[in-house]
């Protein structure tokens, strides 16, 4: 597996997850609300957090961003091998209080770039809950297009859902950023 480099933006550094990144994260995933679309329900502690941030069997690659303005942790963001080495699923999760003010717009940008442009990825995707709506909208804004819908699909705390399939691919990448 590459590494987790550092990715930079105008407004935010991404760098790699690092265990004690969880007491930052965990008022987000302790949330119900914040919860709702992921596999598994909330957090009942930091410690139970941080062994799922950090779990040594999970093959995939842990971003978090720092605002550059007030050094504030403000989402995590991840990159998952799948198929190959030039496809990965990507996830994303903005700290409840960061929320609406486009960070995961311009960190999974970001993210996205690098893939394409420094790893040579020729795909991306992201499976996401039918019930998203915040995450299929950040998803058709970047350029995904939806490719699937995956009826009864998954099962989770929240029962059956279905899962939406977006993909995107390096030659329809025209958002590019300057990494720096």
């Amino acid at each position: 597996m590459p590494d987790t480099p550092l990715i930079e933006t105008d407004q935010y550094r991404l760098r790699k997850l690092e265990p004690g990144d969880s007491a930052a994260l965990f008022e987000t995933f302790a949330s119900e609300e914040a919860c709702r679309f992921l596999a598994r329900p909330r957090f009942e502690s930091e410690a139970e957090l941080c062994a799922w941030l950090t779990d040594p069997e999970w093959n995939g690659r842990s971003w978090v961003a720092i605002d550059k303005s007030d050094g504030a942790l403000v989402g995590r963001f991840v990159a998952v091998p799948a198929g190959d080495d030039q496809v990965s699923e990507l996830g994303y999760v903005t700290v409840a209080n960061r929320q609406g003010r486009g960070v995961a717009r311009a960190c999974t940008a970001a993210l996205i770039t690098h893939l394409f442009e420094r790893e040579d990825h020729r795909r991306v995707f992201a499976e996401i809950d039918s019930r998203n709506l915040a995450s299929v909208a950040l998803a058709e804004r970047l350029g995904f297009t939806r490719e699937a819908c995956l009826r009864e699909h998954e099962r989770t705390h929240a029962g059956l859902c279905d899962m939406l399939v977006y993909g995107l691919l390096r030659r329809e990448w025209t958002m590019g950023c300057t990494l720096l």
